[in-house]
């Protein structure tokens, strides 16, 4: 699975663009000119990074920077910036780059923000798991999970809209044959829906199925 970067960049950027070199580095780039452009493509993008280029915007990005912080607070950003505009101290980009860079030190900035790579990440629908770093994110919002509860929920991902048995479902999240009390499974399943949910109470993704099991809805 590729890394998706949503790029904000001016159209008439001064300095020359280093998303050709990213793109051919595997990296999909979504690009938009504007903050207010950006607001509307996150949902719809679901980037793993946001890359904000407030030098070509000739900006200190601050105010951008936090009304996508208020849309989606678990999505790194990566500010560019320059000796112009520098930026406050109180920006809430996660990292920021002063111009003049090459394109080899923003890739080694940008890949400790993106969680993990294509191998150890299972995506599905608006649900990504880093199944080495037990890192879950969806529609923005980010957690770290127990190895359980990473594993149920790679479990249930492994097979999205199929109903998955109580009792299956704990015995190969428990590894034990012993099935005889699983409440255990609920409780599990309230902290799972809390990391990934909007609303734990009426849960859009992990779905219920009275007396039978549960299933993952995308």
């Amino acid at each position: 699975m590729k890394t998706r970067i949503l790029w904000i960049e001016g159209r008439r950027a001064e300095s020359s663009s280093f998303v050709p070199g990213l793109r051919k580095k595997g990296y999909e780039i979504e690009i938009v000119s504007t903050g207010a452009e950006a607001e509307k493509k996150l949902p719809l993008v679901d980037p793993d990074l946001v890359i904000l280029n407030a030098a070509s915007l000739h900006s200190t990005g601050k105010r951008i920077c936090r009304s996508l912080r208020e849309m989606v607070n678990g999505i790194p950003i990566l500010l560019i910036s320059s000796p112009d505009f520098p930026p406050p101290d109180d920006i809430c980009a996660t990292v920021v780059l002063m111009l003049p860079f090459t394109e080899r030190k923003l890739h080694n900035r940008i890949k400790p923000l993106v969680t993990g790579d294509g191998n150890n990440m299972l995506h599905v629908g608006a649900i990504r798991l880093d199944m080495e770093r037990k890192r879950v994110r969806c529609q923005g919002r980010e957690g770290r999970l127990t190895p359980r509860l990473a594993l149920i929920l790679q479990i249930l991902m492994r097979q999205p809209g199929v109903v998955i048995e109580r009792d299956t479902l704990f015995r190969e999240a428990w590894s034990t044959d012993y099935t005889g009390d699983t409440r255990s499974l609920d409780t599990h399943i309230n902290w799972l829906r809390t990391a990934i949910e909007e609303d734990p109470r009426h849960p859009q993704f992990i779905k219920t199925l009275r007396g039978v099991g549960y299933r993952l809805d995308v």
